[in-house]
Parts: C-alpha cells; sequence; structure tokens
C-alpha cells in the first residue's frame, strides 16, 4: 500500500475513534459531574445514552464529523498552523451541523450538554491527530518533479527552481522524437544538482503520471507547458488534484491557470480546488432544487415552443453543441434552435447584427426561453445554474486567440447565467467577460449565487415586457 493510501486510512480512522471517544468521555458520570460545576452551562440537563440509545449518538457524531473533515484526508504536505486551523474550523462546522439536527429534536441528536463536551474535546484532540499524522515533507527534501512538453520552457523552469529535480515528464514526441525517453539521467562527475534538461532523469510519459507522483512520492510537480492542451496540461492538473500534489506554473506562464496567494519568486501555486467541498454541495443542491422548480414550472410552454419553431422555420426543434466543461472536458449541450439550421459561426456576433436568426428564435433569445433545455444539463451535473458560461468549443479557440488567460475559467463548472451575463457582457467583449468569471470563481458563494439568479430573473421580466411592448 502506497503512503498516500496510508495516510487517508489513518486519518479517516483517527477521526472516527476519536468522534467516538468524545461522545463516550461525554457520557462518562464524571465528566458530567464536572460539567455541571460550570457557570452559565452547567445547568443544562445530561441524558446519559447506553446501548442502543448510544451506537445512535456515537454513530451520528462520527458520520458528520468525518464528513466535515473531508478535505484533510489528501495526503498533501501542510504546514502545522495551516493543518491546525483548517482542522480547527472544520470541526466548528461539523458541530454546527450537530447542533442543527438537536435543533430539529430527531431522536438521534445529542442532548445540548452532551454536545458541548463532546464538542470540546473534538476541538482540542481533532487538530492534534492531524498534526501527529500530517504528511510530512520527505528527509531528502520537497519531492519535485517538471511536467511539459517544450523543452525551452522545461529549462528554464528547472533554472528558478530551489532544490533537487527528480526528474520530468513529457511527451516521448516533445523532446526525444518517436522514440521511447531515457529513463534514467547520466551521473554527473561532481555528484551535483542537474543543471539543464540534458542531465535531468525523464521518469516517463505523461499517459503514467498517476503511476509517477505514486511512485516517486512527489510532493510538488511544477507545469512547463508551453501550448498546453485540453488532454495534457488539464489532464496533469486533475492527476495532481486527485494525489494531492503541489501544482506550480512560472509567472511568466500563468495565463491558463488560477493562482493562489501573492508568492514572491518566480514559481506561484495553482489553486486547483478554488472552492470548498461545502461549497459544492450547497451548490449541487441549489442547481437541482433551481432547475428541477423550473422545468416543472416551465413544461407547458415547452409544447408549445416547438410547435411555433416547427411553423417558422424547417429543421429541428432543438440545437445541440459541443461546449467546453471544467478542466477543458467537453459535454453536448441541447438549445431551442434560433437560427437557420447550418449556418452556426464561431465567430461571437450581438443579436442585433446576426440575420441568421428566425423570426420565432429572435422572440426566444430576447425572452431567454430558448435556454429551457439546458436545465436537463444542469440536473445531469454537466452544468450548474451559475458559473462562466459555456462557450462552443470551436469558440473557445477564437477567444483563447484573443485572450491569453481565458482558460482560467476552465476552473469551475460552466453555469446557464453569471456575473457577466447580469452585467450584460458576451464573448464580443472576451476581456471584459473573463474579468467577471474570474471575480465569481474567486468569490463565490451560496449567497453570492443567489443575487445573481435574483438578477437574471429580473432581467428576463424585463426582456419579456420590452418583447411584448414591442409586438403591441
Amino acid at each position: 500500500m502506497n503512503g498516500g493510501w496510508r495516510y487517508r486510512i489513518t486519518s479517516v480512522a483517527g477521526t472516527a475513534a476519536l468522534a467516538i471517544a468524545a461522545v463516550t468521555v461525554a457520557n462518562h458520570p464524571f465528566i458530567q459531574e464536572l460539567f455541571q460545576l460550570l457557570p452559565v452551562v452547567g445547568h443544562l440537563p445530561f441524558d446519559s445514552a447506553a446501548g442502543r440509545e448510544f451506537a445512535i449518538e456515537a454513530g451520528v457524531t462520527t458520520v458528520v464529523v468525518c464528513a466535515a473533515l473531508f478535505p484533510l484526508y489528501k495526503p498533501r504536505p501542510r504546514r502545522i498552523l495551516d493543518i491546525g486551523l483548517s482542522a480547527l474550523r472544520r470541526v466548528t462546522i461539523a458541530l454546527l451541523a450537530l447542533a442543527t439536527i438537536g435543533y430539529f429534536d430527531f431522536t438521534y441528536r445529542l442532548p445540548r450538554a452532551t454536545l458541548l463536551v463532546a464538542g470540546a474535546v473534538l476541538l482540542v484532540s481533532v487538530p492534534t491527530w492531524f498534526v501527529l499524522v500530517r504528511r510530512r515533507p520527505h528527509p531528502e527534501g520537497d519531492r519535485t518533479v517538471i511536467i511539459g512538453d517544450n523543452p525551452e520552457t522545461m529549462n528554464d523552469i528547472l533554472d528558478v527552481i530551489d532544490g533537487d529535480v527528480l526528474g520530468y515528464v513529457s511527451p516521448p514526441s516533445a523532446y526525444f522524437g518517436e522514440e521511447s525517453p531515457r529513463l534514467t539521467a547520466p551521473e554527473l562527475a561532481d555528484g551535483g544538482m542537474s543543471e539543464t534538461l540534458d542531465e535531468l532523469a525523464c521518469l516517463g510519459g505523461l499517459s503514467r503520471l498517476d503511476e509517477i507522483l505514486v511512485e516517486y512520492d512527489v510532493g510538488t510537480a511544477v507545469l512547463a507547458f508551453a501550448h498546453p492542451d485540453r488532454a495534457e496540461f488539464f489532464g496533469a492538473l486533475d492527476a495532481c488534484y486527485e494525489h494531492g500534489v503541489l501544482a506550480k506554473v512560472h509567472r511568466d506562464h500563468a495565463d491558463a491557470v488560477l493562482t493562489s496567494g501573492t508568492a514572491e519568486g518566480d514559481l506561484v501555486d495553482i489553486d486547483l480546488e478554488p472552492w470548498d467541498w461545502q461549497d459544492h454541495i450547497v451548490k449541487r443542491v441549489f442547481d437541482i432544487g433551481f432547475a428541477g422548480t423550473a422545468l416543472l414550472i416551465l413544461s407547458p410552454l415547452l409544447l408549445v415552443i416547438a410547435i411555433a419553431i416547427k411553423i417558422d422555420s424547417p429543421g429541428p426543434v432543438l440545437y445541440q453543441q459541443t461546449r467546453t466543461a471544467a478542466f477543458g472536458d467537453t459535454f453536448t449541450v441541447a438549445k431551442f434552435r434560433t437560427m437557420v439550421p447550418e449556418s452556426e459561426d464561431a465567430m461571437p456576433v450581438d443579436d442585433d447584427e446576426n440575420d441568421r436568426i428566425t423570426r420565432i428564435g429572435r422572440v426566444l433569445r430576447q425572452t431567454h426561453l430558448d435556454e429551457i433545455p439546458q436545465l436537463l444539463a444542469i440536473l445531469r451535473g454537466q452544468m450548474s445554474v451559475v458559473g462562466p458560461r459555456a462557450a462552443w468549443v470551436d469558440e473557445e479557440t477564437l477567444l483563447e486567440n484573443q485572450t491569453d488567460a481565458w482558460r482560467r475559467r476552465w476552473f469551475v463548472k460552466p453555469g446557464l447565467t453569471g456575473l457577466a451575463q447580469i452585467n450584460d457582457v458576451s464573448s464580443t467583449a472576451p476581456e471584459a467577460k473573463l474579468r467577471y468569471d474570474v471575480e465569481y470563481i474567486r468569490n463565490q458563494s451560496f449567497w453570492f449565487d443567489l443575487k445573481i439568479v435574483i438578477r437574471q430573473l429580473w432581467l428576463v421580466g424585463e426582456d419579456l415586457v420590452r418583447s411584448i411592448e414591442s409586438k403591441t
């Protein structure tokens, strides 16, 4: 079993054991007597649990605490202060969840006194546990590899890395032509550090990246792609995230990624996960609730719109298009057809200047009713209600040529609407659109999403009124 899985199992098992121990301590008669001596809270009654009742209390506490600490199970080298504060914050979230369960007076709730005692134990023991079992830097120092496809860029990276580099991972064709890559580096006469790419070991190709990260216990990966494509560049990022490897990039080549912090030096950290996992859960629940409700309310319109499209112009009712998803993946999205068939063009054009839009299509676009089928993509988890607007893959190429940092939008799931849309900014102004999208990614929250949705619904209402007025 590799060190990563040992850490995962150890951290989860320890967290579960501490949760059970905390409930056990809270139900001990001696502890309860001491608790009653405390001012303010000492009057709260205990309801000592035993047998089945204790098993339920301990089980609920264990599940909630283990779930709240999920992000800390990823084996990443962390500083003591960072992991201690992170564990403390997540235990607090778990206690709030347990208090919420108790508020609804379920039969498996923890009595308030029990929760206070167990919470005090967990707030001390869990952060201490994660500090003790945290993944420490390798005895030989931080084990760093370079992942890239261009020898010049990789050499530039090698010049600015402090410390030893294990080797590099690269597609064979990028540096060795079509031959298999060399797996060992020539020995240096002075036993010193490799200073050029020729002196550095090639650990293998990108297809073996997952195995290499585990086999060599890599702590840091520095990306050195000259022209990253979807599969290689974002696939490498995904592998780093999965194995808890810190990903870095040269600040001169950071246009395609989200970076975190304001670190000095030539290398900056890539923010592989800009949102907390709780944010993802809340966002997904909101997406399902919104999309399901909207489809239910708007379902009577579907047949009417389909008939109107068929009467207005020949062609299919629905229009399907391949769009870019998170980390450069693609998915097929359906919309009500609003243009003449076989007339799509990747170049973004304002609706007022687009003569390919049909009569009913113009109404559907003005009222945003053409977007209704995309609610199915939200239910499938391919999109969110709020996020950077998903762009057509052919359009993405044009937008990337106009905006170097366009791929920063790829770090989250695309949305039906977003901060750019409510500010009336479209792909015809890619720089402004990117600024709004990155601002949203940096500040995302449930309340921010709700504000954007309310604003978008207000704008849809205004557009609907204007459309009706123009027809009368």
